[in-house]
């Protein structure tokens, strides 16, 4: 390579990771041939991280450039509502595999497709796999979209962020999904707009720190929950425009509120009129059809060792990250990617090596998240992995995935299994809970009661608690308290705040109805309460994942179902006492070991009156005498509510004394 050209080519490599659609202020409607040719370049090698700003359409007043990648498609012509949808040829470029073409007289909002006669011969309309707007289902023709030019007003957020090191924060997530949360009259959907006006109060005023939405990016089937894609770069349609979801995400941002969406890169929507064969061939999937098959889910799986695949995919991660602002994603089904044999019918499959790991997908989420954490170190890129894959959260140079959380699915199918129980038979049944303190440290984990718990008639949070109605409440407000009070973040799925009865339906909006009822009015401010304690209480999130944040007191006592435990700050004389009553029977002068004598407060107590309980009125103080207890130089007495726990900390300690450790 010569020195004008490597030059060129070093230039480019910079620019095409830049974060504009006129890459480091070149203009790709007029760019060189050279230019063009290293952008293509690095898409095909695996390193064209803003894919979107060279591939798609790209509209100006004078004319738009058109640019598809379909190597092995004998032609392909673009068609829209600007050529009455009468194919307009563009030319290929076969060292790229690259085709290209410009009109005129396009104008924003105009429809199109690409037109692709693919290898085999059969000519098939295919959508912009880099469109950034598509019609409204059941059409999915994409949209001519003007560059992105939203005026943002969320500096303050991004620069606190900067400063902010994720693991050391309060993480409370709240996750939506957009189309049930609530409906307008007529069963019509919410615009991002509508939502930005009363969803974004609501969670700010039930204290959580974060929205996470599932997955926003476009796609066709309502029961598919967005889960199986059509579009990876282009915010669904049902709710409004691109633009209307980054004011969206703006205006959560002016609110303190992060924004997490869930993101699939593991596999795509069946449809052949999207990604599937796009030229004619495996070109998005494995040439392998048992590979591309993903029988599970009844989707395609991406071929994650292909460089253009590996381009497109980080590309859609770095455009809600950078384009969008987005605070992190969520990555799913990231067991389908690391296994060989994860789905049905692949059993037995192996790699050169002789096991199970899929040994290009394991690179690709490294390469993900290395990419990731160098433009965006301050984001959360959280893995939804459900075996017991080792070094998920774990740095690439160590080995591990790279993520920086993973959601803790062991701990959630324990403790939803023993709270579903019946009190009578949770004391042989205790290691459901007291399991989770062996590996609580072996990642960085997210604690999450998500949507996938409530529904297909695994019935509601609510309606999976035992005993009457008094009781499910009872329990409910119990397993919440243990949820913020065990190490690690949360995330809390729509509804389980007051306690809907029904499980989730993605069909129509949550039983809001509910709320006319006092007890589940008295739910709600119970969470409310509970996420504002949580927040601002630093034991509870600062060393989440620290054994230093974390103090075994009364943890193993089957017996009589109960358990205390303290979360300790950075501070020493920061902590908060959690105590624990898993059975419907109160505990009175039970006794607790703390570090130090002195005054202790009540922080919360799951059975006042005011949260559906029966406590009229609290203990609100305790004195903590010299007297050990289970390895604590002092102790205090309290009365464990029946079904209930307790939030205490320090007041006024004898910070002089010696703490046993």
């Amino acid at each position: 390579m010569g020195k004008r050209n490597k030059r060129s080519y070093n230039e480019a490599k910079v620019n095409f990771c830049s974060s504009h659609h006129n890459i480091g202020g070149v203009d790709l409607l007029t760019t060189s041939q050279a230019v063009t040719d290293t952008l293509a370049y690095l898409f095909n090698t695996g390193k064209g991280f803003r894919s979107q700003d060279y591939l798609g359409s790209h509209w100006t007043a004078i004319d738009t450039i058109f640019r598809v990648w379909a190597p092995q498609a004998q032609a392909v012509a673009v068609v829209g509502s600007f050529n009455d949808w009468q194919p307009e040829q563009l030319h290929l470029n076969a060292t790229t595999g690259i085709w290209t073409g410009r009109l005129k007289a396009v104008q924003v909002g105009d429809l199109y497709k690409f037109q692709v006669t693919g290898a085999d011969g059969a000519t098939q309309l295919k959508i912009d796999p880099f469109a950034q707007q598509f019609e409204k289902k059941p059409g999915d023709a994409a949209i001519i979209t003007a560059p992105i030019a939203h005026d943002w007003h969320d500096s303050l957020w991004m620069a606190r962020r900067k400063k902010m090191q994720p693991a050391h924060r309060p993480i409370n997530i709240y996750e939506v999904h957009l189309g049930s949360w609530r409906r307008q009259e007529g069963d019509r959907y919410y615009t991002y707009q509508e939502l930005a006006a009363e969803l974004i109060p609501y969670v700010k005023k039930l204290g959580y720190t974060h929205i996470e939405l599932m997955p926003v990016m476009e796609h066709l089937l309502d029961a598919s929950w967005g889960y199986q894609q059509l579009g990876y770069f282009a915010p669904t349609s049902r709710f409004g425009s691109r633009d209307d979801f980054l004011a969206f995400v703006d205006q959560c941002h002016q609110a303190n509120l992060g924004v997490l969406v869930d993101w699939v890169p593991g596999h795509f929507i069946r449809n052949y009129d999207a990604l599937y064969h796009y030229d004619g061939t495996a070109t998005f999937e494995y040439a392998d059809p048992q590979r591309a098959d993903n029988h599970r889910w009844g989707a395609w799986n991406f071929d994650l060792g292909k460089t253009q695949v590996q381009s497109f995919l980080i590309s859609s991660a770095l455009f809600w990250l950078t384009d969008c602002h987005l605070d992190g994603l969520r990555v799913d089904a990231v067991s389908n990617m690391l296994y060989l044999d994860y789905d049905a019918g692949r059993e037995g499959q192996t790699n050169q090596y002789g096991d199970n790991r899929n040994l290009e997908g394991i690179a690709f989420l490294q390469e993900l998240n290395t990419t990731v954490f160098r433009q965006h170190p301050d984001v959360l890129m959280i893995a939804e992995e459900s075996s017991a894959y080792p070094q998920v959260t774990g740095r690439v140079d160590h080995g591990g995935l790279g993520f920086n959380y993973k959601w803790n699915m062991g701990w959630m199918h324990d403790t939803l299994d023993f709270f579903m129980m019946d009190p009578l038979f949770r004391h042989d049944h205790f290691n459901l809970l007291t399991f989770g303190f062996v590996y609580m440290y072996d990642e960085q984990f997210i604690l999450p009661f998500s949507h996938d718990e409530v529904v297909h008639g695994k019935k509601s949070l609510m309606h999976k608690m035992p005993g009457d109605r008094y009781n499910q409440f009872a329990n409910l407000r119990t397993m919440l308290v243990y949820l913020a009070a065990f190490p690690g973040k949360q995330l809390n799925f729509m509804g389980a705040e007051w306690g809907q009865f029904l499980e989730w339906r993605d069909w129509s909006q949550l039983e809001w109805v509910d709320l006319a009822d006092p007890l589940n009015q008295q739910m709600q401010q119970f969470t409310a309460a509970l996420n504002r304690v949580y927040r601002d209480n630093r034991p509870l999130w600062e060393l989440d994942h620290d054994q230093a944040g974390m103090v075994y007191t009364y943890t193993d006592d089957p017996e009589s179902s109960t358990m205390a435990f303290i979360r300790q700050a950075k501070r020493k004389f920061s902590f908060v006492i959690a105590a624990f009553n898993f059975v419907p029977v109160e505990r009175r002068r039970y006794r607790i070991g703390v570090p130090y004598p002195g005054i202790y407060e009540l922080l919360l107590n799951t059975e006042a009156k005011a949260f559906g309980g029966t406590w009229t009125q609290l203990e609100t103080t305790f004195t903590a005498t010299e007297t050990p207890y289970h390895g604590q130089p002092a102790s205090f007495e309290v009365t464990l509510p029946a079904m209930g726990a307790l939030l205490i900390r320090p007041r006024n300690v004898k910070k002089g004394s010696r703490r046993h450790e």
